[in-house]
């Protein structure tokens, strides 16, 4: 499944985008500035960079870009208010695989991943996930079990999607915090354990299945969707 990270310091529209591409099956993280930008990097795989040009913390969308091809990093569609030939072409000449102005259509944006997706030989965002005899549709987000659509709440859902767009990486209490987005407190971290208890009543109810959420004891919890073992 291909991932996408969003560094814009605008969180209204991070999380509008989060919103819609996790809808066509693609894993999102966020970033406000260089500084998370670089952490998100060091602690998972990155297919797709989304990057604006005006960021704050003293780092601009170009400097990280020559960074980012100092390091080969992936591909880069940068988004900017600078809508002028001149720095369009600057972006480009610096490594930019694509340029978009704002304001933009959400569509095209899309269109835009995609193509570069294409263009690097990668596969499109799958839009469901098969794992024992369930069928997650992941763009109705629906759970479908033998055939028969299996009722979750919104809470249970949204966790089930967080694991289903990365698989077989152990996430830390800290990092589902961060992409639930809940606030740092113990009442909401102590929360994720209960929704993971809930979660597994849904898909582990029968002892004879394989287990697909497995704990990895003192860091997190890890989605296996082929696991066989129990």
């Amino acid at each position: 499944m291909a991932v996408v990270l969003i560094v814009d310091d605008d969180v209204r529209l991070s999380q509008m985008l989060k919103s819609f591409l996790e809808k066509e099956g693609f894993g999102v993280e966020l970033a406000g500035n260089g500084r998370e930008m670089w952490e998100r990097l060091r602690t998972g795989s990155v297919d797709l960079i989304v990057l604006d040009w005006m960021l704050p913390g003293g780092q601009d969308g170009i400097s990280l870009v020559r960074e980012l091809r100092a390091k080969k990093g992936p591909p880069i569609l940068m988004l900017s208010a600078r809508g002028e030939d001149e720095d369009r072409i600057a972006g480009l000449e610096n490594g930019v695989d694509d340029y978009l102005p704002k304001p933009f259509n959400a569509r095209e944006l899309l269109a835009r991943l995609r193509a570069l997706l294409r263009r690097q030989g990668q596969e499109e965002p799958m839009a469901q996930l098969r794992f024992g005899p369930f069928r997650l549709d992941m763009a109705a987000r629906r759970l479908y079990a033998n055939g028969q659509e299996r009722e979750l709440n919104p809470a249970e859902m949204e966790l089930l999607m967080v694991f289903a767009q990365r698989p077989r990486r152990v996430l830390s209490r800290d990092t589902l915090l961060q992409i639930l987005g809940g606030e740092d407190d113990g009442r909401f971290d102590r929360s994720i354990d209960v929704r993971v208890t809930r979660l597994r009543k849904i898909i582990e109810e029968n002892p004879r299945q394989p287990r697909f959420l497995l704990t990895e004891r003192g860091v997190g919890y890890r989605f296996e969707p082929t696991q066989t073992d129990s």
